[in-house]
């Protein structure tokens, strides 16, 4: 019969997928159970407030036009959700792709089943699939993993979670309008069981079992795959454990699928007791918390405590007399274990022949430590028993006093046991690897001494006294042929042999009286030892690397091992070279990768690397968390050594008279330092001494582990001190997964919020913005200061951000630069949002600019009676200047900042990278020649799409102040009606509230009405330079146009002073020429020269 997981078993393969994807799902279920977005949690009341109109559960299937009215009611909710949207669609894509292939993985399984009832696997049904050994294994797995599946999206996402989940997902994706959407059947599997992960949470009647029957699967299946798990040993796992007391170890793992299937028929747990006395009687005679899957504990009291059959077998298992017998028997157990497992890690006691010759012996050591460990280790476990239950808590009481249970003795059992099993199989696996070789050289050199011993005999080999013997001569010559002769391929036949050839030698000694010959004695004691040895070597087999697997199983560990993650911090604290013990312990730990990987890998499924990648990182992070203590020791000891420096060790004077010098010595602060100084070091080589170790598939490098652990208590340093010291008191969101600064390795810390920012970067960039708030100050261009509008006193100057440089180093001062940046980008986005939402759909404002934009047609001529027309227009818009101004204004003054810190920057790069600094501006001038030279002949190169290069150099261009803020695009716009002539009434409206003085330029005429003239022309600048240059055109002819009417007017009524008005335009426009760089023509196309003229005179 072809092997059932042959390639070319369709049957096999088929259901051996499905098994490999099971597993998959879990692991990704779990990858993402630690990305749910805090906000579908609805916890805080100001989530509640905010977000509660447009997250819903299921109930919004049942009216979803209400909901989408309620929407389309509000703009502000319009926003909110389409800012959501963005925010989460990506996560949400990932989730629902999750939901979605647990159930085409059950509905996969039924088809399965399907298919082998119709036959369509030639000569396979169900029944002769169970009867093979790997089937059997499969189908029983297949059921299981989709129990577990759905117990684990139970456990680690909330129903009411889910559903809201689900609900976003459906309504911003457009899954909802394809036909081959399953969303339906996904929702009705996974609706809120009502089930809560909390401790003392209720649990709901009749779960999990109603919620596994959410889709029918085949009766006859499950009871014939509970039939299996109830009587095979389907793992063959009993032959490595041979003692009839270590059974329910042995079976472990099935009885956790035999727990987990028992909830597809309710009915075996509820009525059948001679069933469930048979299953407990099996596998929990002597214990009631089990590991379901990668360390998830169960403990049985609780959970068959709703079902009557089964809470009545399980009476006897938790008898007072049955758990003191078992909690005794480990307690002794671990006392006998302790010393032995300890003599046999002393150095050099563990030998090659001593391993050979107590391969049994040391076997039954090792079963007996993991047995014992993992008993202790479930059945004393905190998250096993809800503290909420006195049933629970009594039987735990119970447990840790009968057992003396000491979590610092069973953790040293587990590091020992550890080391012991990871010493073994190294020597075993060395062994196997020599064992041709090393079997070959002894038959050579016992074949050589009966050879020699053969010579001797002919009487011509010389040596004392010994006589010739032919007969001797050719038995031994013989006994060379036969030892030369055995094959190492044909070991059974060879060990046979070899035991006859041990007893020939013995015989020949003792019958022709050869022991009075020393010589010849120790020649046939040499070649005996060789003939054993032999014998030895062909009994390494890897059956002893596969039950020491088996034994030294401890993914049941997954998730209890962290309850011991101070008793490892502490013992390394005060011993930091335990780390080489740990690396055991945590090499034991990614054994339990074997679990989902095996069948993954036996489907050579491309989900191997995700899955392993997964796991592998889960445990190499928990390495991280405990070896952590090493940096958090090494700077605490830091602290300790600049404390002494800086307030108890005086500095020692050049000059120093020689009676003061005791003074002087400090011996006893000094040997502090000294031995502060020796800890840190200790330190360090406790963690390098771990060697480079694989941890599942990831590499764990010692030297990159300090590196990162000691880089990450900096940074939690750095960021508290920051914290705690940027704090002022004055009267679009990213996922940490999503941010490319945040690391898992060394992360930035999170600080609970003292105002709206976020971190002390934002207080810092706030706090400026609030003294240079263009309302209260008023800035200086050509001083680079501040002043404040009533007192006239300097509030700051550009020598803040080389201060800022100083305290927070170049990174900072970027940081600071590209958080304004962005709120530039916020700013300019609300300003266009209240455009379009509020200017736009007032009928009264929109017939005033059709009037205006009649008046001024052409734009070329002279707008007859301007001064009527023009202060018209701006008394009938005046409402809605405030807001306008204030976000203009808010730009503008982010720019003048932006513009401060890039001319910072670009002094300092210039200053300590000069080299540096020329490469990047050479670099930036040939790239933009190059692209110059793309649009004029599109045949020459130009940087591909999928290339960085544009990208990267921005970057590195900013970092280095080699860039004009003024110049760049920071959002997308569309085409806006009456766009130009809007900021063009803006502009002539603020210009009455300004006045020009020959010492400082446009200033603003009362300090009750503040306009800045900076703020104002950037901020206005920086939004015309968002959209298409026509209506900059536009707008430059419209303030050209004023000025000519306004002056033609002035010069008919013979007034001969330049009015106020038309110096704040013509400043405007100098002002903006200026700024952006281009030539004067661009404002001479507008206005006459001689006009200009005339305004220098006024100047």
């Amino acid at each position: 019969m072809v092997d059932f997981l042959a390639e070319n078993n369709l049957c096999g393969q088929a259901v051996l997928r499905i098994v490999s994807r099971g597993n998959a799902i879990i692991a990704e279920l779990l990858r993402l159970s630690d990305f749910i977005p805090a906000v579908f949690r609805l916890k805080d009341k100001s989530d509640q407030q905010k977000y509660g109109d447009i997250i819903c559960d299921f109930s919004y299937f049942k009216g979803p036009e209400y909901y989408d009215s309620k929407l389309e009611a509000k703009p502000d909710l319009q926003d909110l959700d389409d800012e959501f949207r963005e925010n989460n669609i990506e996560i949400l894509s990932r989730f629902y792709l999750a939901f979605e292939s647990v159930h085409k993985y059950i509905v996969d399984l039924i088809r399965y089943l399907d298919d082998l009832y119709e036959g369509v696997y030639i000569q396979q049904t169900l029944e002769t699939v169970l009867l093979n050994g790997d089937g059997k294994q499969l189908l029983c797995e297949a059921l299981y993993l989709y129990g577990v599946m759905l117990l684990v999206i139970d456990q680690k996402m909330e129903g009411e979670v889910r559903e809201r989940m689900l609900v976003s997902y459906y309504r911003y994706s457009a899954a909802r309008s394809s036909a081959d959407s399953n969303l339906d059947d996904i929702c009705k599997l996974l609706r809120s069981t009502g089930y809560s992960s909390q401790s003392g949470a209720k649990r709901p009647a009749n779960y999990p079992e109603s919620y596994f029957q959410r889709v029918p699967i085949s009766s006859t299946f499950i009871s014939m795959v509970i039939g299996r798990l109830r009587s095979d040993d389907i793992y063959n796992q009993v032959s490595a454990y041979p003692l009839p007391e270590h059974r329910s170890t042995a079976l472990a793992n099935q009885a956790a699928m035999l727990y987990v299937c028992l909830y597809f028929i309710p009915s075996i747990l509820q009525t059948q007791q001679a069933k469930m006395r048979e299953i407990v009687d099996k596998y929990f005679p002597d214990n009631w918390v089990i590991s379901v899957y990668m360390g998830i504990t169960v403990n049985l009291v609780e959970a068959w405590e709703p079902y009557k059959a089964a809470k009545i077998a399980l009476n006897y298992t938790l008898d007072s007399a049955n758990i003191r017998e078992q909690a005794s028997r480990y307690s002794v157990s671990m006392e006998g274990l302790r010393p032995q497992i300890q003599q046999l890690l002393k150095e050099g006691f563990l030998r090659e022949e001593i391993v050979l010759d107590n391969i049994p012996k040391l076997l039954n050591c090792l079963r007996d430590c993991n047995v014992s460990i993992r008993w202790l280790m479930l059945h004393t476990a905190d998250s096993a028993y809800d503290p909420n239950n006195k049933r629970l808590r009594q039987i735990k009481d119970q447990v840790i006093n009968d057992s003396k249970y000491n979590p610092k003795i069973l953790f040293q059992l587990l590091l020992d046991t550890a080391q012991f099993e990871f010493t073994l199989k190294e020597m075993f696996k060395q062994m196997l690897s020599e064992k041709q070789l090393k079997w070959e050289s002894y038959r050579t050199e016992g074949s050589e001494r009966m050879t020699e011993l053969a010579e001797v005999f002919s009487g011509v080999k010389p040596l004392t006294r010994v006589e010739k013997n032919e007969n001797l001569q050719a038995w031994f010559r013989e006994i060379s042929k036969q030892i030369e002769s055995l094959n190492y391929e044909d070991s059974t036949a060879a060990g046979r042999k070899t035991v006859q050839l041990i007893q020939a030698l013995v015989e020949v000694q003792e019958f022709h009286q050869l022991e009075s010959n020393l010589q010849v004695c120790q020649f046939l004691a040499d070649t005996r030892k060789f003939l054993h040895q032999m014998i030895r070597t062909i009994n390494i087999k890897e059956e002893v690397l596969i039950t020491m697997q088996i034994v030294g199983d401890l993914s049941y560990a997954w998730q209890i091992i962290d309850s011991f993650t101070s008793i490892m911090q502490e013992s390394i604290r005060v011993n930091p070279s335990m780390v080489t013990k740990l690396r055991a312990t945590f090499l034991k730990l990614a054994s339990a990768l074997d679990l989902p990987l095996l069948r993954i890998n036996q489907a050579n499924s491309p989900d191997l690397l995700s899955v392993s990648q997964f796991y592998s990182g889960e445990l190499v992070t928990y390495v991280r968390k405990v070896l952590q203590i090493i940096p958090e020791s090494m700077f605490t000891s830091l602290a300790k050594i600049i404390k002494l420096q800086i307030h108890a060790i005086m500095e020692v004077p050049t000059r120093l008279d020689k009676d003061k010098l005791k003074d002087y010595a400090q011996l006893g602060a000094r040997y502090e330092v000294a031995k502060l100084t020796h800890a840190i070091s200790i330190f360090t080589e406790g963690i390098l001494m771990m060697k480079t170790t694989l941890v599942g598939i990831i590499k764990v490098d010692p030297k990159q582990l300090l590196e990162d652990g000691i880089r990450k208590e900096l940074v939690r340093r750095v960021a508290y001190a920051l914290h705690k010291g940027l704090i002022f008191n004055p009267k679009a969101k990213i996922q940490d997964w999503q941010s490319v600064y945040q690391s898992t390795h060394i992360p930035i810390p999170k600080f609970p919020s003292v105002d709206e920012s976020a971190t002390f970067i934002g207080r810092l960039c706030r706090e400026i913005l609030r003294i240079t708030d263009p309302k209260v100050t008023c800035y200086m261009d050509q001083l680079n200061t501040w002043y404040d509008l009533k007192t006239h006193q300097e509030v700051t100057n550009n020598r803040l951000f080389s201060e800022i440089q100083d305290t927070l180093g170049t990174f900072g001062l970027n940081g600071l630069d590209r958080l304004l940046c962005f709120m530039i980008v916020k700013e300019l986005q609300n300003f266009l949002s209240v455009f379009q939402k509020t200017i736009l759909r007032d009928k009264a404002m929109v017939d005033v600019f059709k009037a205006m934009l009649s008046a001024v047609n052409p734009v070329k001529g002279i707008v007859a009676n301007a001064s009527k027309v023009y202060a018209n227009a701006v008394a009938k818009t005046q409402k809605i200047w405030g807001p306008y101004l204030e976000s203009i204004m808010k730009v503008g003054q982010m720019q003048i900042l932006r513009q401060q810190i890039a001319n910072e920057l670009n002094y300092s790069c210039k200053f300590d990278s000069k080299h540096l600094a020329a490469a990047l501006e050479n670099l930036n001038k040939s790239l933009l020649a190059d692209i110059e030279a793309h649009y004029q002949d599109p045949s020459l190169p130009y940087p591909k799409e999928d290339n960085n290069l544009l990208y990267e150099i921005t970057a590195s261009l900013e970092a280095a102040g080699i860039h004009n803020p003024l110049n760049k695009i920071y959002i997308t716009t569309k085409r806006l009606p009456y766009f130009p002539i809007v900021n063009f009434l803006f502009i002539i409206a603020q210009l009455p509230k300004l006045q020009y003085s020959k010492n400082q330029g446009m200033t603003c005429r009362k300090a009750t009405d503040p306009v800045d003239w900076s703020p104002l022309v950037l901020g206005l600048l920086t939004l015309l330079k968002q959209f298409h240059s026509r209506y900059t055109e536009q707008f430059l002819a419209l303030i050209g146009q004023f000025i000519r009417s306004v002056m033609e007017q002035c010069t008919s009524q013979k007034i001969p002073d330049m009015p106020s008005d038309v110096v704040g335009a013509l400043m405007f426009l100098e002002d903006y020429v200026r700024y952006t760089k281009l030539p004067r023509k661009v404002a001479e196309a507008h206005v006459p020269s001689f006009i200009f003229d005339e305004f220098r005179t006024v100047l």
